[in-house]
């Protein structure tokens, strides 16, 4: 089946609309951690584009006082906590707490008061407070980035949605190993569970929110 056909499909089964965004957005980026934008490590692949896209949103995020969180996986040197993941993707052993892979990528410049949350699994939800914490801060729509996009991309997206956050995800700003699962998940993402838009738009959408008190002037 081609592409065209396969949007066809998609359409005619009524897939694909847009969500309906709010007035107080967050930046959510999964796993930009030096583990998977180093290519140096097993699980990384070079994702320079896309850590400096997502750089341009999270200063545009910034100017106007926008929550931003991260996320990050680590396990202890056991792997115990890491579950049956472990076992399915071994390599996952070496994002180890307190080693640099489990580091975010220092060209994001996570600032002090951004969050950081530890993950054991694919979304940034599972066996975490990350729902707590955009609660707290009265976030209506995530703009989500990160990597990988076939995997915990993909998850935190469904987890959102699931939660009843509407989600962007700007496709400059998402990444992974291989441009087959990157491209056919994008697909899916956009057929189900969020708005995948260009980064412009993205940045467009921030730019006409609301600021909040603190924001650059």
């Amino acid at each position: 089946m081609s592409d065209e056909q396969a949007r066809e499909v998609y359409e005619k089964a009524g897939l694909g609309h847009t969500v309906t965004r709010g007035q107080s957005p967050a930046v959510l980026v999964v796993d930009f951690s030096c583990g998977f934008t180093d290519p140096g490590c097993a699980l990384g692949a070079d994702m320079t584009a896309e850590v400096e896209a997502t750089r341009r949103l999270l200063d545009a995020a910034r100017d106007k006082g926008l929550p931003v969180v991260f996320t990050t996986i680590g396990f202890e040197p056991s792997g115990k906590d890491g579950g049956l993941w472990l076992q399915k993707a071994p390599a996952l052993r070496d994002l180890e707490l307190g080693g640099h892979w489990v580091d975010l990528d220092p060209r994001l410049e996570r600032r002090e008061d951004e969050p950081i949350v530890v993950k054991k699994g694919a979304s940034g939800f599972f066996g975490t407070n990350l729902a707590s914490i955009l609660v707290s801060q009265g976030v209506d729509t995530v703009i989500l980035c990160g990597a990988t996009t076939s995997g915990c991309v993909r998850a935190t997206a469904i987890d959102l949605l699931q939660y009843g956050w509407p989600t962007l995800v700007p496709r400059e700003c998402v990444g992974d190993r291989a441009q087959a699962p990157h491209d056919a998940n994008l697909f899916d993402i956009q057929a189900k569970y969020a708005d995948v838009v260009p980064l412009e738009e993205a940045l467009a959408y921030v730019v006409s929110v609301p600021g909040r008190v603190g924001a650059a002037v």
